[in-house]
Parts: structure tokens; sequence; C-alpha cells
């Protein structure tokens, strides 16, 4: 069993989401907290395998959890959870330590996989994509060869890509993944090189194509 904590002020929407998580047959959720400081405390007193972060709670925010927790060395598997897309809590979230980001609106099978994931020691990226980004798929065109068929793209590639189509340059990315700049070039290369394009806007328009986003 996955070992879960729940951190949300709204009562229903903990009700909600113990409700989903019960027809998991691997989760559990085994202590709530309607506050940053009760998540903290809940946090400590059952050492989860992952915890299920609110940005915006009373007392401390998801963000101020985080870092807490992470200054003591007890931080477990983190996923911030928002009503809305926030690029500065994103960013502020995976500068802390989170790592998954999600909507409240995700579907069950999202949000199971995401937990179970970032359990492994995975991260769970997923930015919001413009509906301008997606207006423009029909325009996407291969601008000098790539591989045929084209290798995959890496776990670490995934995730850098999301980043880039939440809009973020090569340093936040760097910083929110905590590597080096020259490492997310290098990457940023790699991507595009694979999909066959020649900057970030037709690398992510071409993985909305591709299904990487």
């Amino acid at each position: 069993m996955i070992r879960v904590v729940l951190a949300d002020d709204q009562t229903l929407v903990r009700q909600g989401l113990r409700a989903l998580l019960a027809l998991a047959g691997d989760i559990e959720i085994v202590g709530e907290a309607a506050d940053g400081d009760e998540a903290i405390a809940v946090v400590r007193r059952e050492r989860p395998d992952a915890v299920l972060l609110d940005v915006r709670m009373p007392r401390k925010n998801g963000v101020e959890v985080l870092r807490q927790l992470r200054s003591r060395g007890e931080l477990p598997p983190a996923i911030l959870l928002t009503t809305f897309d926030d690029d500065e809590a994103l960013l502020e979230g995976m500068k802390a330590g989170a790592k998954g980001y999600l909507l409240k609106d995700v579907s069950l099978e999202r949000l199971t996989d995401a937990i179970r994931s970032v359990a492994a020691g995975e991260s769970v990226i997923r930015p919001a994509v413009t509906d301008t980004a997606l207006r423009g798929l029909e325009q996407v065109r291969r601008d000098f060869d790539a591989l045929d068929p084209p290798d995959p793209l890496t776990r670490r590639e995934v995730e850098i890509l999301r980043l880039m189509a939440g809009g973020y340059s090569n340093g936040e990315i760097a910083d929110a993944l905590g590597t080096a700049v020259g490492t997310v070039k290098n990457h940023a290369s790699s991507i595009l090189s694979k999909l066959g394009v020649r900057d970030r806007t037709r690398a992510v328009l071409k993985a909305l194509e591709l299904g990487y986003i």
C-alpha cells in the first residue's frame, strides 16, 4: 500500500479525494490536515510515502510546508494541488522540493498514476498548454530531418519539454529541477533533434501532436 497524507483546507475537497482514492486498491489515506501547520505535524507523525498538498492553505501554504519539511529532512514525495494554473506556485513548489503539480479537477486515473509515480521517485509536471499552441498544431512542419523512426524522449527530456510548454526559460527550468543550465540546454538540443524541429515553440507543438504533453 502507498500511504498518503492529504492536506487541504476545504473539507469537501478532502472528502472527495479520499472517496476517489479509496477506489484504488494500492493507495491508503493515513492522515488529513486542514492547514499548513497541521500538515507538517501529520506528515512528521505518519511518515507517509507521499503527500498531497493544497497550494493555498491557512497558516502555511503548500510551498511553505514543503520548505519547512525539507529543511528538517522530513519531506516525503509531494504533489501540489490547485484549482487553477499558477506558474509562480509551480516554480516555487519545484524549487522547494515538490515532485508533482496537478489541478484539482484531475481525473482519478491521472491522480493515482501521479501518486504512484512520485512514490516511486519520479516527477509529475504538467503545465497547461495555451489555446494558441493547440491552434498552431496544424502549422507544425519538420524543419530538418529527424531520425525515422525518431528516438523516444527520455523521462528527463519529457519533464523539460513540459516546462518548456509552460513558457519557462532554461534558467528557470534548471532552477526548478535542481540541475545546471548547460545540462538543460543539452537536453533541449536533444529534444529538438529528436522531434525534428528548430525551436522551442515547434518542439512544444510537435510534442502535443505526438502525445508527450
